[in-house]
């Protein structure tokens, strides 16, 4: 990213070219500029959303050691569930055969165990003590043994009855713990699939910003490109400018240095000039100075000068 400043001031008679890069430059300044905050906002959101991803997959890990140790214990509780059930449902049908075995009206007798046993121990009393004959002894012998096979169906149902009983409470309460585990799986199940679904979504958003970010960078990127293709446009103007400038001073400075030898020249010459005039009038004042001698007549302290003193002196 090219950084350099050009101080170049132009108006757009002088240099359209250069005014056409400047705003130029202006505006890929700001399209970096831009690029840059867009590629901050999108590292923002994308700390947020990876931030998230973290938490929802703790949330994951946590929603899934439940699940394990839930489906643990329904490993263990399961099968006993399946054995006892089945256990029960064997308990029902011995239930079933016995009732068959005693009757309907057995069923009623029941609650009655209690006058059987007192009916079967005075026909027990009847056959000891009573005298009878073979036919009513007979018939109290078998009435007796009638009594004492329906009191012994009927404590074996009601054993049965109490030890199904007993089965039931546990079934019941292994089916209650089942149930709860099988609603565990469900919910912890549920909140698993929306979790995952989640952090898909959530991966999808991040995966679209990294993208986001990458069009972006380029975009940076190639703003630069172009502003250090400006920047060197520019530095060559401003190059040629400051040479141009350079010259233009070095041509002045030549031009005032001609200009001053011109001007001694033409004060020598002008000098020699002087000295020339006056060399020339002085020789015609020595020769009139010296024929006037030669004439005798009589000289003047200048004219003696002339003609004796130093020449060309003043």
């Amino acid at each position: 990213m090219s950084t350099t400043n050009n101080n170049i001031s132009v108006s757009s008679s002088e240099d359209p070219n250069l005014k056409t890069l400047l705003e130029f430059k202006k505006g890929v300044q700001e399209e970096q500029k831009a690029g840059d905050k867009k590629i901050e906002e999108i590292n923002s959101k994308l700390e947020a959303v990876k931030k998230q991803i973290d938490e929802e997959r703790m949330q994951l890990d946590e929603l899934r050691a439940k699940l394990k140790k839930v489906n643990e214990e329904k490993d263990a509780d399961y099968p006993r569930f399946v054995e006892m059930r089945n256990s029960l449902m064997e308990a029902k049908n011995q239930m079933k055969s016995l009732d068959d075995k005693v009757g309907a009206r057995s069923r009623k007798e029941r609650s009655e165990m209690h006058g059987l046993q007192k009916a079967l121990e005075q026909i027990e009393r009847d056959i000891q003590t009573k005298k009878l004959s073979k036919d009513e002894e007979r018939k109290l012998v078998a009435r007796s043994k009638e009594i004492a096979t329906k009191l012994h169906t009927l404590k074996l149902a009601q054993k049965k009855e109490g030890k199904y009983r007993e089965m039931s409470t546990q079934y019941d309460e292994l089916k209650s713990r089942v149930n709860k585990i099988f609603k565990q799986k469900e919910e912890f199940g549920n909140k698993i699939g929306k979790l995952k679904a989640s952090i898909e979504a959530l991966v999808n958003t991040r995966e679209s910003l990294y993208e986001e970010r990458r069009q972006a960078i380029h975009q940076v990127r190639e703003a630069g490109a172009k502003l250090e293709m400006v920047e060197t446009q520019l530095n060559a103007i401003a190059f040629k400018k400051s040479r141009m400038a350079n010259a233009e001073v070095r041509h002045k400075k030549q031009k005032e240095m001609e200009e001053r030898r011109v001007a001694r020249q033409e004060a020598m010459q002008e000098r020699q000039k002087r000295d020339k005039e006056y060399q020339e009038r002085w020789n015609e004042l020595k020769e009139a100075a010296l024929k006037k001698m030669s004439s005798g007549e009589k000289l003047t302290f200048d004219e003696m000068k002339l003609i004796f003193g130093e020449a060309g002196q003043e």
